[in-house]
């Protein structure tokens, strides 16, 4: 990886900092290659159990690099060789996922951080999904998550308009989790980081896993998946440490198990 990504590395979990500050973080396939890289050597590490991304300077992300941007070319191609590897690999990721946005987090830079599974924003942090200005639609996975966060209609509104959203009403419409003053923004999402990598991984990405399909599903076709995942999880040794630290009346130490 180049020094467009830069990694800190904690005892139970990793930072992923987008580092093109300059630039506001705007995403070229160089960048994106690299972040989608970063994302997978966490994922190798088996100590590694939350994942935080965020941007260095002013911004989370300012979305797609369109200096020297040449006209004319594929953008289905564009989609399927960079930016849908790196949605996919976000989203199927083997641990919790926390976006940590600061600045401005816009186009794409919005959708990666809404594709997260916790999202903190700094109060002076702001969420656009800028694409009808430049004659495109949302992409990087967009279409999927923001309706399933704000409603079918206000998605609509939010692409077509391309109307920036501040941290405090993003959390108010359920965009967000929560939005914090800008000095705390790293404490916060690195407090909650670790408070994941303690909890049982696998259980959670099984709650990703059955909350994505709840909205396509019938609810008898939830309730066989909710059942199919809890026999799985039936089955952890971290399922039988919570029953076993119920018991006997202490504080759980899951492994993380993720078989």
């Amino acid at each position: 990886m180049s020094d467009l990504i830069q990694v800190k590395q904690h005892a139970d979990f990793r930072v992923i900092l987008l580092n093109r500050p300059e630039k506001m973080n705007a995403l070229t396939p160089e960048l994106i290659a690299d972040l989608t890289a970063a994302m997978a050597a966490a994922e190798d590490d088996a100590s590694c159990r939350a994942l935080v991304l965020t941007g260095s300077g002013r911004a989370f992300c300012a979305g797609a690099d369109l200096s020297g941007f040449s006209l004319g070319r594929d953008l289905g191609e564009a989609l399927d060789t960079s930016w849908n590897p790196m949605a996919r690999k976000l989203q199927n990721l083997r641990m919790p996922t926390i976006a940590a946005v600061g600045g401005v987090a816009a186009g794409a830079g919005a959708n990666l951080a809404l594709g997260c599974d916790i999202i903190i924003a700094g109060k002076s942090a702001s969420f656009i999904q800028a694409f009808s200005k430049i004659g495109l639609i949302p992409d990087a996975g967009g279409t999927w998550h923001l309706p399933r966060l704000v409603g079918a209609g206000r998605a609509r509104a939010l692409a077509m308009l391309a109307e920036p959203v501040e941290a405090e009403r993003a959390e108010a419409m359920g965009m967000i989790y929560r939005a914090v003053d800008d000095a705390v923004l790293m404490d916060e999402a690195e407090a909650l980081a670790a408070r994941l990598a303690k909890l049982p991984t696998l259980a959670l990405v099984a709650t990703r896993q059955v909350y994505a399909a709840s909205s396509s599903n019938t609810f008898e076709q939830q309730l066989e998946l909710e059942r199919d995942l809890q026999r799985k999880m039936g089955f952890t040794p971290d399922f039988q440490e919570g029953v076993e630290a119920f018991l006997e009346k202490r504080k759980p130490v899951f492994k993380g198990s993720t078989k």
